[in-house]
């Protein structure tokens, strides 16, 4: 039986398991966020944490393995083929005598395997890190944890920067085309060779959320719950704008080359562009005001200088953020990710977002944030009422907080108050 619960101005839920009102009365305690009157980035957050707090999972390595290695091939959705592919990923907690605990994180467009913990030497953690550890929204006393670079990425996974065996060369544009779908497919290999059948759960922000989503139409078998936060069934022509206008400040730059810019120098100023362009498609009004205003970066009194960039606070932070992302990230990678994601489309894929998803078992937790405008709550309700129409076990909470698009990143305790008790309940169900 369908139940609808509404907790008026802070989220919506709806609920189709037996734990109910358990789940209810918890998620009612975690959905409005404090302003803390400071507000940064993540990155920022993760910038000023130089201390390893009490429930950090410590020191971790990122690990590598090779996949479709000869003979062996990767199809890929747009006719191309790939092989050998090398896939960089991390593991956090113990992995159960059943096997049966293991949580796949599926991070976001500029994300990696570096989820939590600390590596040696680094000064911080890793993106999630106040998300992952011993009693924490992920709880690595309970479960164990698995996340990898995605392919086509440029932080261990094979990508465009990658060495082309068959030439010795770096990939470059000769890098094959890339879905969403074939992202997954290289982490369900991983899965088999880890010797993982079936994930307890699987969870994602943006283009992580798109990725569960893929998994559970493409392997509706081996999850037992998916996790959807701040994502869509598709990319709105509003996002795909902001996408060809930072891919377009990357192919314009005169040091992009055709992407052939390998032992050269990189196009930095127009991947910086486009970081500059896609961040702010990350925040909310209410968090750029709430920090920035129209407050000037130096002095009371405008330059009159038509040459001075960074005049307004804002324009200080967004070059800060762009100058800082060119040193991490391949603006080649940048270029297929961002079309991967203009390209997925669960309805074309599968017919409807209903047949995609109606022939799983997994139980679905969707959460929006009501100041994301990337992907607004209308994309969640629609999932939602998709899962509702294929009689499938569905969660549905709007979150409030001010952070927008990267709230995912930013409200760990409030999404931890919703995650751990669905969690729980999807593995007290398993070992029924």
């Amino acid at each position: 039986m369908w139940c609808l619960w509404r907790h008026i101005r802070q989220s919506v839920l709806l609920d189709t398991y037996n734990e109910r009102e358990d789940f209810g009365r918890r998620a009612s305690r975690g959905t409005l966020s404090q302003f803390t009157g400071v507000w940064m980035s993540q990155e920022l957050i993760q910038e000023n944490s130089k201390q390893i707090d009490d429930r950090s999972i410590g020191l971790v390595e990122k690990e590598y393995v090779t996949l479709f290695e000869s003979p062996g091939v990767l199809n890929l959705a747009g006719g191309g083929k790939l092989g050998p592919i090398t896939v960089a990923y991390e593991t956090y907690g113990e992995l159960s005598p059943e096997r049966d605990n293991v949580i796949y994180v599926c991070h976001a467009l500029t994300g990696d395997a570096h989820a939590a913990g600390w590596h040696h030497g680094s000064d911080k953690p890793g993106w999630w890190d106040g998300f992952i550890g011993p009693g924490k929204g992920l709880d690595t006393s309970k479960y164990h944890v698995v996340c990898a670079n995605i392919l086509g990425g440029c932080q261990g996974t094979t990508g465009p920067g990658s060495i082309n065996p068959a030439t010795d060369q770096h990939y470059g544009r000769g890098f094959p085309f890339i879905t969403v779908g074939d992202m997954v497919e290289v982490q369900a290999a991983l899965m088999n060779h880890l010797g993982i059948e079936k994930l307890l759960a699987v969870i994602g922000g943006s283009l992580g959320g798109m990725q569960v989503l893929e998994w559970g139409a493409r392997f509706p078998e081996r999850v037992g719950a998916a996790i959807v936060l701040a994502a869509g069934a598709r990319l709105s022509a509003q996002g795909i704008a902001f996408n060809c206008v930072g891919n377009r400040a990357i192919s314009a730059d005169p040091h992009f080359r055709e992407g052939d810019y390998y032992g050269k120098e990189v196009p930095r100023y127009g991947l910086a562009l486009a970081r500059m362009l896609a961040h702010i498609t990350y925040l909310s009004e209410a968090s750029i005001e709430m920090k920035f205003g129209r407050r000037l970066q130096n002095g009371s009194a405008f330059a009159y200088d038509l040459l001075k960039e960074t005049e307004f606070q804002i324009e200080s932070y967004l070059h800060y953020q762009g100058s800082r992302f060119v040193e991490r990230f391949d603006a080649n990678s940048y270029l297929y990710i961002t079309r991967a994601m203009d390209y997925f489309d669960l309805a074309e894929a599968y017919g409807s977002i209903t047949d995609a998803l109606g022939k799983t078992a997994a139980r679905f937790l969707i959460a929006s944030y009501d100041t994301d405008w990337l992907f607004p709550t209308s994309q969640s309700l629609e999932l939602t009422n998709a899962l509702i129409a294929a009689k499938r076990h569905v969660s549905f909470i709007e979150l409030h907080s001010p952070f927008g698009h990267d709230s995912f990143l930013i409200e760990l305790e409030q999404l931890a108050r919703i995650v751990s008790p669905f969690l729980d309940q999807t593995l007290k169900s398993i070992r029924q």
